[in-house]
């Protein structure tokens, strides 16, 4: 064999080697069983592009005294990206500035809140729409994905993902959803502000 096919053998075989262990490490990032999903509306135009709303985000003012705990859930840690990408497995966060994300644990169910701070509404929505189907937020606290219920929404600039699972009956899971989901109020004051 000549030295340019031994060359091309080797290298074609590192490549498979490559791309298979590459697949074999994604098979433990897990996506939550139920997802669903919303696109950004007219109701958030005032913040539809940073350069309307330009102050980060801070931890506080997402994650204040009053969500310390949501429903049997309580605030276990908080984590601020600055690469948001850190934050995700499977998709890429273009024009993402920051990300924050608080873990909530209970006795038999678990989630995470995550807020997204890009650029405007379409990479809001072009993240929401990657995270139905290329991949998903890494978990920041673990729990059993199978049964698992999230929620993504574009608002304006912004992205929020709730995500929750564990050995909690479904009505359980969804309370606990719905609670997490509410820490997306803090886009209103945004909207406020810029007005």
């Amino acid at each position: 064999m000549s030295r340019r096919v031994v060359i091309s053998v080797v290298v074609a075989n590192v490549m498979i080697i490559a791309v298979a262990g590459w697949l074999w490490l994604r098979r433990d990032d897990p996506r939550p069983t139920n997802f669903h999903g919303e696109s950004t509306s007219a109701f958030y135009t005032a913040i539809d592009t940073r350069q309307n709303d330009t102050k980060p985000l801070t931890t506080p003012e997402v994650f204040t005294p009053a969500t310390q705990t949501l429903g049997t859930m309580r605030l276990e840690s908080t984590e601020e990206f600055t690469d948001c990408d850190d934050a995700l497995w499977g998709v890429s966060a273009t024009g993402c500035t920051q990300a924050l994300q608080g873990t909530y644990k209970g006795s038999a169910v678990a989630g995470q809140f995550v807020i997204f701070n890009l650029s405007d509404g379409r990479a809001a929505d072009a993240l929401v729409a990657a995270l139905g189907k290329d991949g998903f937020v890494r978990q920041g606290i673990l729990f059993d994905a199978v049964g698992s219920r999230a929620q993504a929404r574009a608002m304006g600039h912004y992205v929020t993902v709730s995500w929750v699972g564990g050995q909690a009956p479904a009505q359980e899971l969804i309370a606990a959803l719905v609670a997490l989901d509410g820490l997306g109020r803090v886009v209103q004051g945004r909207i406020v502000a810029a007005t």
